[in-house]
């Protein structure tokens, strides 16, 4: 491949993106150096790799609200990170930023999630010394765990917009720049995670029977739409007319929309997340993800390894077995949790012959 290639590629996007996007010619580079690929740039790299890996498959099996949902249209935390990606590429290829790295923030950023989503999170967080923040595991993911301990090697700025990307109750558009990521890439994703599990959640809740379209839920929708495409695009237009109108490389929306996620997303977490039917499961669950870091907290009990990372990483002699552990619970999906913990804790048929 002619070396003028990837010259000619650096140059195109420096011509085609806006000011304010992160050129990948101007990355702060790789933890450690390595060779350049001839036909990709560094934020498209970053993307494929984590496409490709293990983590980003398991996915699949991991609880978004409702969980191990047997229903096939309920959202999982696959289908979140795509949502995310295919939401903040829209603002993205709009406001003319850097869609490589926005898709390797966004499909990167819950790699760290816990089965069982926050309900796992919340006993992590309780049992590890330190606590457990899901962005934070989701970078040690990148850097640490995966491909077998050795990481991912991916470029600073994909590792900064994943740890950065979670917000909390916090505000959606805060004034104090200091926690938000570097890049306005990484910016775009933290509002789109917002903007996607808002509409997908109330859609699955919905579905669910758990809400019904009827007082302030009605006033909320009426503002930014019936459907799920239509909420989605009132956010994603606003956002992005607002932003190029201010023109000063910082996103913005109206007062009038960004109180209505606002106020959706308060309304979520009282009505879905803390509901007795989600509570519940949530429930159960945390005394099985409990019991089973206990189980494995015992210093002559091997943590399985293949399918989640344990005696595969290669871990330096002095990381505590609390660490470990907190790995190999938080690598789980919610079925193998389920089946790791009926097979440790059942008692199994027995018969003489």
């Amino acid at each position: 491949m002619p070396p003028t290639l990837r010259h000619e590629m650096l140059e195109r996007e420096a011509r085609s993106l806006s000011p304010h996007a992160c050129l990948n010619k101007e990355s702060k580079g790789r933890r450690r150096p390595e060779k350049e690929c001839p036909i990709r740039l560094p934020f498209q790299r970053d993307r494929d790799r984590i496409i490709h890996s293990k983590t980003f498959r398991r996915l699949t099996h991991k609880t978004q609200v409702f969980l191990a949902p047997t229903g096939d249209h309920y959202r999982t935390r696959l289908t979140h990170a795509l949502e995310v990606s295919q939401i903040a590429r829209t603002i993205g290829v709009a406001l003319r930023l850097n869609e490589h790295l926005i898709e390797a923030i966004a499909l990167g950023h819950d790699l760290g999630h816990t089965p069982f989503g926050h309900a796992g999170e919340s006993v992590l967080n309780e049992l590890h010394p330190g606590g457990f923040r899901h962005y934070e595991q989701s970078l040690r993911v990148v850097e640490h765990l995966e491909n077998k301990g050795r990481g991912l090697n991916l470029t600073h700025e994909v590792r900064n917009g994943i740890v950065h990307h979670s917000k909390g109750l916090n505000d959606i558009l805060p004034t104090d720049f200091s926690a938000l990521p570097d890049s306005l890439e990484g910016q775009v994703v933290r509002i789109a995670d917002i903007l996607a599990y808002v509409n997908h959640d109330l859609d699955d809740a919905i579905r669910a029977g758990i809400l019904e379209i009827k007082g302030e839920l009605k006033e909320i929708i009426q503002i930014l739409g019936q459907k799920n495409s239509q909420r989605i695009s009132t956010m994603v237009t606003d956002m992005v007319m607002r932003t190029k109108e201010t023109a000063e490389g910082r996103l913005a929306m109206t007062p009038e929309i960004v109180a209505a996620i606002a106020a959706l997303r308060l309304f979520l977490y009282d009505n879905v997340y803390r509901s007795h039917q989600v509570h519940d499961d949530f429930k159960k669950a945390m005394k099985i993800l409990r019991e089973l870091y206990e189980y494995f907290m015992v210093e002559d009990i091997m943590l399985p390894s293949g399918e989640v990372w344990g005696a595969e990483i290669n871990y330096p002699e002095e990381t505590p077995r609390h660490r470990r552990v907190c790995d190999f619970i938080a690598g789980m999906t919610d079925r193998y949790a389920l089946d790791l913990y009926t097979q440790i804790f059942f008692p199994k048929p027995w018969s003489v012959v």
